[in-house]
C-alpha cells in the first residue's frame, strides 16, 4: 500500500499561502510607505501574486480598496487667472529659448571648426613612424 504524503502536501499548501499572504501584506506596506497611488494590478504585479488571488482574500482586498480610496490622486485645482502667464510672457519665452538655441548652434559650429583645424595641424605635423605598404611592390 502506497505512503500516504496528505499530510504533508497540506502543510506545504498553507505555508504557501502564508508566504503569499506575507508578501502582499508587505507589499501595501511598501507602497503606502511610497505613496504609491495603490490599485490590484500594482499590488499584484509587485508582489507576483495574481488579481485574482487578491480578490479571493477578502481582509487584503478590503485593505487595497481602502488604501486605493485614501491614494488616489485628486486632479489638481486649476491657477488662478493671475498666476497663469500672459501670451505675451510665453511668447518672450520662446523667443528667447529660439535665440539662445541658436546661440549654441553657432558655439557648436565654431567649436568643430576648431577642432577640423587643430586635428589637420596635428596630423600636418606629425611624421609617420613607419611606412608600411600594402599589395604589391
Amino acid at each position: 500500500m502506497p505512503a500516504d504524503h496528505t499530510t504533508h502536501l497540506i502543510i506545504a499548501a498553507r505555508r504557501r499561502h502564508e508566504l503569499t499572504r506575507a508578501k502582499a501584506i508587505r507589499t501595501l506596506s511598501e507602497l503606502r510607505q511610497a505613496g504609491e497611488p495603490i490599485s490590484f494590478d500594482l499590488v499584484a504585479r509587485t508582489a507576483g501574486v495574481s488579481r485574482s488571488w487578491l480578490y479571493s482574500q477578502p481582509d487584503i482586498r478590503d485593505q487595497i480598496q481602502h488604501l486605493r480610496l485614501i491614494t488616489r490622486r485628486a486632479p489638481a485645482p486649476p491657477l488662478p487667472t493671475i498666476q497663469r502667464a500672459s501670451e505675451a510672457s510665453l511668447l518672450q519665452r520662446l523667443q528667447a529659448a529660439t535665440e539662445r538655441n541658436q546661440q549654441l548652434a553657432e558655439e557648436n559650429r565654431r567649436l568643430r571648426r576648431q577642432l577640423a583645424e587643430a586635428l589637420g595641424q596635428l596630423r600636418a605635423t606629425t611624421q609617420p613612424r613607419s611606412s608600411i605598404t600594402i599589395g604589391p611592390c
